[in-house]
């Protein structure tokens, strides 16, 4: 991303213009602080500027969902998923009808972000957090059929990454076993997710398959994993959350930030250290430190989607 001005130390408020990619774009407050730990606006489009490559094609064609921290994370956050007044003119969008328990009222306009510009545009609104479905829209706009499969575990009180990674060791043997193939990712928060790439002509079949996994694994072993929502039911295990295959929910997009203390990345990991892991330390990771990650190791989900099978 280059730059019209210069990014050190502008005076409080003040705006810069900036060149991403084929865009300009003004910039403004970087030097507020986002995260509790002094991590800046300037610093997260500077992460999310370089994380692009790999981040944009996990949001190719999802219509996207913000989190947004205008105050930072300590301040007062919000959903959005209608695109803002004052986007700007050349940002894609998809107007989709409601669904879920709110399904009727007008439809709602998302944003795609297909380019650098898109990604930088949303930083500078502190939407830290990028949230997607798991379809994607065709060129007409319309919704596709979902292409992947999710399981979102969340460790209850007195668990933690660990317990999950456990219950990810069973859900892997499990789902190879029907012929699919999971990949990891951290969920920068406390827990983890689990995709596998699908094919099917049914948008409520994965809901149905993944719920009766994740009720498969709470019978064998009650007393560590719950398929339940309810809180009163997760002390000392781990909740599998097959729920966000729902076609009106989201799951956090791999390399988006999250809202949190410091500025943590949902992060892909390999099998390998899903396995190794011990302590939950081992699969923390901020903006910086994924940076280095994807010079080291590339995108580990890039190969995702060319492991499509049929959903059993």
């Amino acid at each position: 991303m280059a730059e019209d001005q210069p990014l050190a130390s502008p005076v409080a408020g003040a705006k810069i213009t900036v060149q991403a990619g084929a865009r300009r774009l003004v910039l403004s407050n970087l030097d507020k602080s986002l995260y509790s730990d002094g991590f800046t606006k300037r610093e997260v489009i500077n992460y999310y500027s370089r994380i692009a490559p790999v981040l944009l094609p996990h949001l190719a064609g999802r219509p996207v969902t913000f989190i947004r921290f205008p105050d930072g994370v300590g301040g007062e956050q919000f959903f959005e998923k209608n695109v803002p007044h004052g986007a700007p003119s050349w940002l894609p969008t998809v107007r989709i009808a409601r669904s879920g328990s709110r399904g009727s009222g007008e439809p709602i306009t998302y944003a795609l972000l297909d380019e650098l510009a898109a990604v930088v545009w949303a930083a500078n609104m502190a939407a830290l957090e990028l949230r997607v479905p798991q379809w994607t829209v065709d060129g007409s706009g319309k919704r596709r059929p979902p292409d992947r499969l999710v399981f979102d575990l969340d460790p209850g009180p007195g668990t933690s990454i660990v317990h999950c990674c456990r219950v990810a060791e069973r859900l892997h043997d499990a789902l190879t076993d029907d012929g699919l193939a999971p990949w990891a990712k951290t969920s920068g928060s406390k827990g983890m997710q689990l995709y596998c790439a699908i094919t099917t002509d049914d948008p409520a079949a994965p809901s149905a398959y993944a719920k009766k996994l994740a009720q498969r694994l709470a019978r064998e072993t009650p007393d560590r994993v719950t398929a339940v929502m309810a809180k009163a039911q997760r002390t000392g295990r781990a909740f599998i959350d097959w729920s966000q295959n729902n076609p009106a929910k989201t799951t956090v997009a791999p390399y988006s930030l999250r809202g949190r203390d410091h500025p943590t990345v949902s992060t892909p990991v390999t099998w390998e250290e899903v396995r190794a892991c011990r302590r939950p330390a081992q699969l923390v990771f901020t903006a910086d430190g994924v940076l280095d990650r994807v010079d080291d190791l590339g995108d580990l989900l890039a190969d995702l989607g060319t492991t499509r099978a049929a959903l059993p």
